[in-house]
């Protein structure tokens, strides 16, 4: 394989599909696409959710005053959902031009999408600026996961199942199961 170089603007950065949940300050719900969301080791096998945010967005003004949040991935199915809410803003008024379910979540305070396959309930535990980001690193305090999914490990999760929507500068979706770790090095 022959490489280039190029442009650093190039940088691919693939990342699963996020919705995240807030509340707003007079109790109603909040919902915006987040595609910047990764997982760091704390310590153990504890895990925290890491999710940046850019900008003044009313989702990331949300979760600085009440420190939690909901992490609803986005399957294939909502697409829609996503892009819509990606395409309005809070400060154009409520989002409710189209039909979802919402329910709270069922440790933290925090509105969840029913269609979610996988919602993460997470509070933060401490946050960094970068320029107009902010970079949240978050205790994962619950996780609501699709009932067809039985996973044996942490790593035994099957994203064909949760059939995440992949976000690089446009929308992705998996396409197959290739393996596990070992397969290849036999």
């Amino acid at each position: 394989m022959k490489r280039k170089s190029v442009d650093p603007k190039f940088s691919m950065c693939v990342q699963p599909s996020f919705i995240i949940g807030t509340n707003n300050e007079d109790g109603s719900h909040n919902f915006a696409p987040i595609t910047w969301v990764s997982a760091t080791c704390e310590q153990g096998d504890e895990y925290l959710l890491v999710v940046s945010m850019f900008g003044t967005k009313k989702t990331k003004q949300n979760v600085i005053r009440t420190g939690v949040f909901s992490a609803n991935l986005v399957n294939t199915q909502m697409l829609p959902l996503m892009d819509y809410f990606g395409t309005k803003h809070a400060k154009d008024g409520d989002k409710n031009g189209i039909t979802y379910s919402v329910s709270r979540g069922a440790v933290l305070d925090v509105p969840t999408l029913d269609e979610s396959p996988w919602v993460y309930e997470c509070e933060v535990a401490r946050s960094v600026e970068t320029g107009d980001s902010t970079t949240f690193f978050c205790h994962i305090r619950n996780v609501q996961m699709d009932e067809k999914l039985s996973p044996k490990d942490t790593f035994d999760i099957d994203l064909t199942v949760l059939n995440p929507v992949i976000y690089s500068g446009k929308y992705h979706s998996l396409g197959k199961l290739l393996g596990e770790i070992g397969d290849f090095s036999k």
